[in-house]
């Protein structure tokens, strides 16, 4: 059933409990799995890390460009957060070819020629909101990216190193991070666990200071939020199974978002479009209610489920443990007598003692 989402908490907050959904089905997916267990074939991994560079050259070349934005500035960090090169790194080691060639490998060529509907959907998205008149939104395409990769990337991490036989941070630099407020040197390359959560609550606190109390905006951050996990579940839907593994019949559908070409209509079935004042508001707005809440989907809860069989045993015992408890004489003062008997001929039995 729908959650209820209190629009005067955080943004921080609000995206974490409003896209919980979301972030379900992406992490569920089959592709999800299959590079959590690090079972896809080398080739195919590459090809994902390929995906994910046009992803963060986009987002982060349109961060950039509105660095000073006053939303976007409080979380603007290159140094900590840019992905786009250790990507690169990662590509060209794992291809065994150098940065500056391989965008021209056979790999990359194929998937220029032809990219999957939801990658040309997803870059296509995150230009069209560096273009637009307010950026704000690209914020939420960053928290979905990066605070992922600081939590669920560490544990691909160790899978992938392993899956591919990789040593130390070689062909898996993208998972890295540097120390918040760390230099380049070799002694802080990289952020130990402790450090990774410290730069996770950094980024919150910078979002909820960008986005302050403007809950038309938190809103807004919410529902593109959603979209962009859509995204990245629609990316992971693209994977190709392992060669081991069967290929399914018929592909995977897309996420019903990604149906149609990019344009702002991506969105929850709450929220019918990504400006400031959604559907919803709009109608708090007209109706003069205070604009406190936000409906946001939740995945449903299973009900615990029996079988018939089941049910009809337990009566069963039920009924044969009356039979005997009334028939053998185990009621009142005299059955409290022979339970103890009983208990004193188990205890003999079995060599033990009742404790109370």
């Amino acid at each position: 059933m729908p959650a209820v989402i209190d629009l005067s908490k955080p943004v921080a907050d609000i995206l974490r409990e409003g896209t919980h959904a979301a972030h379900e089905r992406a992490e569920h997916s089959k592709g999800a799995q299959w590079l959590a267990r690090g079972e896809l074939d080398k080739q195919e991994y590459v090809r994902f890390l390929m995906m994910l560079y046009h992803v963060y050259n986009a987002f982060e070349r349109a961060l950039e460009q509105h660095a000073t934005h006053p939303v976007l500035a409080p979380t603007h960090n290159p140094g900590l957060f840019a992905r786009s090169a250790n990507l690169a790194a990662d590509i060209s080691y794992l291809l065994e070819v150098s940065e500056a060639s391989w965008q021209s490998h056979p790999l990359h060529v194929a998937l220029q020629a032809a990219p999957p509907r939801a990658l040309s959907q997803y870059v296509g998205r995150i230009e069209e909101l560096a273009a637009g008149p307010d950026p704000s939104t690209l914020l939420a395409h960053a928290y979905v990216r990066y605070l992922g990769d600081l939590s669920g990337g560490q544990f691909i991490r160790r899978r992938i190193s392993k899956a591919y036989g990789l040593d130390d941070s070689a062909g898996v630099s993208f998972y890295e991070f540097r120390p918040l407020g760390g230099t380049t040197s070799a002694s802080d390359a990289a952020a130990n666990a402790g450090e990774m959560k410290r730069i996770k609550e950094w980024y919150r606190e910078g979002m909820n200071a960008g986005v302050g109390d403007n809950e038309d905006l938190k809103a807004a951050m919410l529902d593109e939020a959603n979209v962009a996990f859509a995204f990245n579940t629609a990316l992971f839907d693209e994977l190709k199974a392992p060669s081991q593994e069967e290929v399914p019949s018929s592909p995977v559908d897309l996420p019903s978002p990604l149906h149609s070409p990019v344009d702002p209509s991506f969105s929850s079935p709450i929220i019918t479009d990504v400006g400031h004042d959604s559907a919803l508001l709009k109608h708090l707005k007209q109706s003069g209610q205070s604009k406190t809440v936000f409906v946001a989907d939740q995945a449903p809860s299973e009900e615990p489920k029996f079988s018939a069989v089941s049910v009809i045993a337990f009566i069963v015992a039920v009924s044969i443990a009356h039979f005997v408890l009334v028939v053998g004489g185990f009621t009142g003062i005299k059955g409290y007598a022979k339970l103890e008997g009983l208990q004193a001929w188990l205890d003999n039995y079995f060599g033990t003692t009742t404790q109370a």
